[in-house]
């Protein structure tokens, strides 16, 4: 089971093979015996990939929450002797990951060098217990369920443009006024309209539809798109947060954003007691909350207009991410 969850995290048998220690050809066999003990082919192998096939899709979530199970069991059998060891799988949303997540696994793994990292960034729900996550970090409000979530902070949902956007357009005063302007739409936050909180005394939410001149499905070409002019876009607070300091963005609507959106790490039940990630979390959680805790003091300071933004400002907060 491991030598086939390894096969399909790393696309390969040899790419299984490096990370257990073994060769291609005792790979192959160990996935042949598995399929044989199933009755079922479990991967279409061709010259360049792996494909799982529609009963290993099935079984794949099957192992990995077996595997799980028996880490736990090793765990518990070994009691308090046991040190963070093996490879701990996260997932973030991708520019979470790239950003903030990354730094943080960089740091951890040079503090603990018997953890490998498995970090899967993906936009969209990823479902814990068949993926065999360890950690997730999640920006939403959360359902009740059996994981353990540590909040870490809160996110803004923002309107932004250019200054010399703003300089040659309308004056965007209401949510309403947006129907005049260029837009750069993120398939993630409306390709065609955009929601508001109701107004006072009302309790239906407010939509402003427009016809995007851009529409773009990832957060860097929509910020690079509108710092350069190009219209205004809607996206996180943090995505943007070195553009508002150094001025190349500034936020509009404040006053009619809808209330922030806590962020999590999120772990399934019974996880935290494995000490990888266990370790992981007592490393990471720090260094996020004072991560976002800056975030929103910055966003306070530049608000009342008493920050200047500049590059060893920028680089201090991303580098609160890897301190102590």
């Amino acid at each position: 089971m491991k030598v086939f969850v390894s096969a399909v995290d790393e696309g390969s048998l040899a790419g299984a093979g490096r990370r257990l220690g073994r060769s291609p050809a005792a790979v192959s066999r160990a996935i042949a015996f598995l399929e044989a003990h199933v009755g079922a082919e479990l991967l279409h192998r061709t010259t360049r990939a792996l494909k799982l096939s529609e009963a290993g899709e099935r079984y794949v979530a099957a192992c990995r929450r077996v595997l799980v199970d028996l880490e736990e069991a090793d765990i518990a059998a070994g009691g308090e002797r046991a040190a963070p060891r093996g490879v701990l799988t996260l997932t973030a949303p991708i520019i979470t990951g790239e950003d903030l997540m990354r730094p943080v696994v960089d740091a951890f793994i040079n503090e603990f060098p018997a953890v490998s990292v498995r970090l899967l960034l993906v936009d969209g729900q990823v479902n814990l217990i068949d993926e065999g996550i360890d950690v997730a970090l999640r920006i939403a409000h959360l359902a009740d369920s059996s994981f353990v979530a540590v909040r870490l902070g809160e996110v803004r949902r923002v309107i932004a443009a250019a200054p010399a956007y703003l300089t040659r357009h309308p004056v965007i005063d209401e949510p309403a006024d947006l129907a005049k302007h260029q837009i750069v739409s993120m398939t993630h936050f409306g390709q065609d309209s955009w929601s508001f909180p109701p107004l006072k005394n009302s309790s239906v939410p407010r939509t402003v539809r427009f016809t995007p001149r851009l529409i773009v499905n990832t957060v860097r070409a929509a910020v690079a798109s509108a710092a350069e002019g190009n219209g205004v876009t809607r996206l996180f607070s943090y995505h943007i947060a070195d553009e508002i300091r150094d001025g190349r963005l500034k936020i509009l609507l404040d006053k009619d954003e809808h209330p922030p959106l806590p962020v999590h790490l999120l772990a399934p039940q019974g996880r935290l007691s494995v000490p990888k990630v266990r370790a992981f979390v007592d490393f990471a959680v720090p260094r996020f909350k004072r991560y976002f805790e800056q975030l929103s003091r910055d966003a306070k300071a530049t608000a009342r207009g008493s920050m200047k933004g500049s590059a060893d400002a920028i680089r201090s907060r991303r580098g609160r991410l890897t301190a102590e």
